[in-house]
């Protein structure tokens, strides 16, 4: 059999998705926001037909919610939605860093380099956007150095997902993701550590989830009288 060709439109409407999931994973798009589809034909010069089959590409893979009547608008997780991701990353991400030879290390050197000093450039500013991106990136590079596509694919879904839930319910405005634990991460993989590589990872990641206000209702309903009393 001969090798998978993408179709323009498949290319088009992977480029719509990947901007869209970037604008989101970076917090450009919070959870609720309304997708016009005439703004994004606009800003991105798409054709509508591919913006409305990226829109239901992300609508299946739960980043986005399209409603009659209402339209597509940016998803918004309910807190056990919330848990349950984090299980899945606990599970994808172990496997993920359970895979990592001291080999595949070694061939990523440079990758790995050139992002552990944009993560501490971004963690020591005060440009949140860019810590979003870089924490979250980190993520990702060990999905693509797995060399397991399915893995990562799996996982950049799951990381795109993770950061609606950190925009709703992230307990203060400090980066949740350290970038102290990636560093201790990276190095049991480069010693062939991976049992105590994949313990790191776990702990980092119940670490981001206990940083998360995750204990209400989810129905957030509000007792008026109560809140009236308190001023």
């Amino acid at each position: 059999m001969g090798a998978y060709t993408r179709t323009n439109k498949q290319k088009e409407v992977e480029r719509v998705i990947e901007s869209l999931s970037r604008a989101i994973a970076q917090h450009l798009l919070p959870p609720g926001t309304r997708l016009v589809e005439a703004q994004i034909v606009d800003s991105l010069r798409a054709n509508r037909n591919h913006v409305q089959a990226a829109l239901q590409r992300l609508a299946l893979n739960k980043i986005v919610t399209i409603e009659p009547n209402r339209g597509a608008h940016v998803s918004q997780p309910s807190a056990q939605e919330a848990r349950e991701i984090f299980v899945a990353r606990r599970a994808i991400e172990g496997a993920v860093v359970g895979s990592i030879t001291p080999e595949l290390m070694r061939k990523f050197e440079q990758n790995v380099s050139s992002h552990m000093a944009a993560e501490k450039a971004a963690t020591d500013s005060t440009d949140r956007r860019a810590i979003v991106r870089e924490l979250s990136s980190f993520h990702r590079l060990l999905g693509r150095i797995s060399g397991n596509r399915v893995l990562a694919d799996i996982l950049d879904n799951l990381m795109v997902r993770s950061s609606l839930i950190v925009a709703l319910y992230q307990r203060n405005d400090e980066p949740t993701c350290q970038h102290d634990e990636h560093r201790t991460i990276l190095e049991a993989l480069k010693s062939g550590e991976n049992d105590q590589a994949v313990a790191l990872m776990s702990h980092h990641l119940h670490h981001l989830e206990s940083e998360l206000a995750l204990d209400g209702s989810d129905e957030h309903d509000i007792d008026l009288r109560s809140v009236l009393a308190e001023i």
